[in-house]
């Protein structure tokens, strides 16, 4: 049984018969005659009582009828959705971010895409930059706001650059050097509190790099899976942080953020994702983040 069986079917019931049912599919009336034929007999029961005058249903005709309407519009139903679906139009979306590293972009960001494919449903997790590699590549994420890409998701992932923000240093604001900008070079001997290497490597292999080039290793005094931990373990006094600028909005008022003036003081903001799960809800929201006008530098990270 096919679907123009039920066509062809619904066209002689509504017609009561087979020629003007002929001139509206553009068939020949023995060709509709004879699938319908084929029809009742796959079912094995008479659909159709055939007049001189009309064709009229029989009472399993009419039942079938009714159904075979249903099926029509299922898959009249199945095929807007399919063509939908490769507009962008509906479908998932899995977004990451991780708190304190995306400022307000991403959120007006993808509230604009909520607003421009209402039938997608868009679902958004905060995770932290080293567990969104890992969902990027199983497919629990579909694109996430991140630090650069570590080895090997480098090569597992494709990634954009959004934005470069510049690295602070964070005192408690007694902190006899927490006033003006500073170099790396004077917080040698300081303690310092860093983000799990766990949680943010690439932020954590950044800060070791920076103060390598500064002609010290830092001693580390203690670690915090986020950035909210680390401030609160400067302000504790357990040492000094470095972080990216934005998370300065907000925080505490015992804190003080100064700018490093060392050269490549910044860290990275990217958008990654992963090519096999490229699709055109996905491939529209890359668009909408790259036209987005607020970055401010645009490039390929990779």
């Amino acid at each position: 049984m096919e679907l123009r069986h039920l066509r062809y079917f619904c066209a002689v019931a509504a017609h009561q018969g087979f020629s003007r049912s002929a001139r509206e599919l553009h068939v020949s009336q023995s060709a509709i005659s004879e699938q319908i034929s084929d029809l009742e007999r796959e079912i094995g029961v008479p659909l159709l009582v055939r007049g001189q005058q009309k064709t009229t249903l029989t009472l399993p005709g009419e039942i079938f009828l009714r159904e075979a309407k249903r099926v029509l519009e299922a898959a009249g139903q199945a095929v807007e959705t399919a063509q939908r679906a490769a507009r962008g139009e509906i479908g998932t979306l899995t977004v990451g971010f991780f708190n304190g590293g995306t400022g307000s972009d991403v959120p007006s960001i993808i509230k604009k895409f909520r607003r421009l494919h209402p039938g997608v449903r868009v679902s958004v997790a905060d995770m932290v930059p080293g567990l969104q590699s890992t969902a990027l590549v199983n497919g629990t994420m579909d694109v996430g706001f991140t630090r650069p890409l570590e080895t090997p998701f480098d090569q597992l992932l494709r990634s954009e650059l959004l934005y470069q923000d510049p690295l602070v240093a964070v005192f408690p604001k007694d902190h006899p050097l927490a006033r003006m900008p500073v170099d790396l070079r004077r917080l040698a001997r300081e303690p310092f509190v860093l983000v799990a290497r766990e949680s943010s490597p690439s932020l954590f292999g950044k800060i070791l790099a920076l103060c390598s080039e500064a002609g010290f290793s830092p001693r580390i005094a203690g670690t915090g899976v986020a950035w909210a931990s680390v401030v609160l373990l400067v302000e504790a006094g357990e040492g000094i942080a470095i972080l990216p600028s934005n998370l300065r909005h907000g925080a505490s008022k015992n804190l003080v953020f100064c700018p490093l003036t060392n050269p490549g003081a910044e860290i990275s903001l990217v958008m990654a994702w992963s090519a096999q799960r490229e699709g055109p809800v996905l491939n529209a929201f890359l668009k909408l983040v790259r036209d987005y006008p607020n970055w401010p530098v645009h490039g390929k990270a990779r």
